[in-house]
């Protein structure tokens, strides 16, 4: 096999695009006939996923292997931090739970944790003829050099080109880009090889002399301006996306999602978007008014996020919400605030042993020592239809009650298993498999049952893989048409032809 080849993207700041541009050159080196794969030694998300082998890894390099043609594995995203609480994260390591660590112990562990980093790259680069490296955060981030294994540090480990993105939407990009640039060091300003410039609109004759500037100010080649995207449909990694979501416009259904303090794998409501739905994040009750349907997500802190619920007046405003017959949703930990009480006598989550739930259903659930991270297959009866469903399971509780069941899981990782999960009660629902709302049939029987409510028409079916399958191709091709390719497969010393 031909030498692997890395190449590394980076940007200014969090959002800029790291990742979306890390899978459209994945997808065009893909049709260029490359073996190439994603890789991010380290990844502090809010939304993961879990690998076919049943291991965790940031929901990003799940997408980004989808988009190079190939099955993600945990070598993609060797440390997963997945924040719990103030300055303290759940430390994934190749896809299983390492522990627990504050900001500070984290710190000191990066020393030690290279070492996952190195093996996982080394079995990638043993397989793969590229490896499309994505930063985190800013590569400027003078506290944080020492041991570095998100951004610079990386590059210099695998001695990969570096390509500087910035997000132009928010302004400044040209001070961002000039000024990344003037906190790195002699050597890694030399391993920069040029900037892509992301989410541009408007008139591109207009931005010329600010590219012009920067290229004679830097000695540093503009790779391409990459116009804003309006239909992306591909996953987003942090609560940063939530703040630019609120839709405009007149809308036959609205679902409103609680934006809990530590809400995670909220890309589970990302198909409601490709249909057409009102979908708001709410953090107040009073925001509940006009919704049809009310969803409680996933959280890396049931006990902290219930007791936050219910401080803010949720608890009766649901409650109320319940009586008027209108839809309640729970997902992973917000199926556990639904029950009776949330149990913790490790103390994983909280100093507190318990905390009582919102008791729309009949359970309790208790949180244990271990993770479960589970691909799963399903059966399950809604609104008088009977579906098959798949997904995955990420969570420490084992919920009980006498409840009757949403889904029964037939397999896990694989192998056959028979397992009742979540329950149902009238019109409110919960359930441990994140990403059910990808199931097209299940889906559209949801929001017919939302339609019926409202003396609505049925909607015709539509395929979520294929629309963002769609949306990704369509990515692809304005990347390809914005950034010169070419001059980046030269920057990794690839030939065109290959």
């Amino acid at each position: 096999m031909k030498k692997c080849r890395p190449i590394m993207i980076q940007s200014t700041c969090s959002h800029a695009g790291k990742s979306v541009l890390t899978a459209a050159l994945l997808r065009l080196l893909r049709d260029r006939g490359f073996r190439a794969a994603p890789f991010k030694a380290q990844n502090m998300a809010l939304n993961s996923a879990v690998t076919r082998s049943g291991h965790e890894i940031g929901r990003a390099q799940a997408f980004q292997a989808e988009a190079a043609g190939i099955e993600a594995t945990f070598d993609m995203n060797p440390i997963l931090l997945k924040p719990t609480g103030d300055a303290v994260s759940q430390v994934i390591i190749h896809g299983k739970v390492f522990g627990s660590m504050s900001a500070r112990e984290y710190h000191s562990f990066k020393k030690e944790a290279k070492r996952f980093v190195v093996e996982s790259y080394e079995r990638l680069s043993a397989e793969y003829e590229v490896i499309v490296i994505e930063g985190a955060g800013s590569p400027a981030e003078v506290n944080l050099r020492e041991n570095d294994i998100a951004n610079m540090g990386v590059a210099e480990m695998f001695d990969a080109p570096v390509i500087l993105a910035g997000d132009i939407d928010r302004g400044g990009v040209f001070a961002h880009l000039v000024g990344t640039l003037e906190l790195l060091s002699q050597a890694e300003r030399e391993r920069v090889k040029g900037f892509i410039i992301n989410k541009f609109r408007g008139d591109i004759g207009l931005l010329k002399p600010g590219l012009e500037f920067l290229e004679a100010r830097t000695k540093k080649s503009v790779l391409g301006v990459v116009p804003y995207f309006k239909e992306m449909l591909l996953p987003d990694e942090d609560g940063v996306a939530l703040d630019s979501n609120e839709p405009a416009g007149v809308y036959a259904v609205t679902i409103a999602v609680i934006r809990l303090p530590r809400i995670s794998n909220f890309t589970d409501f990302d198909p409601f978007r490709a249909e057409g739905v009102n979908l708001r994040y709410i953090e107040s009750p009073a925001e509940i008014e006009g919704a049809d349907a009310v969803i409680i997500p996933g959280t890396k802190n049931t006990i902290s996020d219930l007791k936050w619920l219910k401080d803010r007046g949720f608890g009766e405003a649901l409650r109320s919400f319940r009586e008027r017959g209108c839809v309640i949703f729970g997902v992973c930990g917000g199926f556990q605030m639904l029950g009776r009480e949330v149990n913790d006598p490790f103390h994983i989550e909280s100093s507190k042993a318990s905390e009582a739930g919102l008791a729309f259903l009949d359970c309790a659930t208790t949180i244990l020592e271990h993770k479960k991270t589970f691909n799963v297959r399903a059966s399950l009866d809604f609104d008088g239809k009977r579906f098959d469903a798949s997904g995955y399971e990420i969570h420490m509780g084992e919920t009980k009650g006498r409840l009757k069941p949403f889904s029964r899981i037939s397999e896990r990782n694989g192998e056959g298993v028979e397992v009742l999960d979540g329950g149902v009660e009238g019109a409110v629902f919960g359930t441990y498999i994140h990403g059910i709302f990808d199931n097209d049939a299940f889906r559209l029987s949801f929001l017919d049952m939302l339609h019926g409510k409202k003396g609505l028409s049925a909607r015709a079916e539509t395929s979520f893989a294929a629309k963002r399958e769609d949306a990704l191709t369509k990515w692809g091709a304005l990347v390809d048409a914005s950034v010169d390719i070419d001059a980046i497969m030269k920057i990794m010393g690839l030939g065109l032809n290959a």
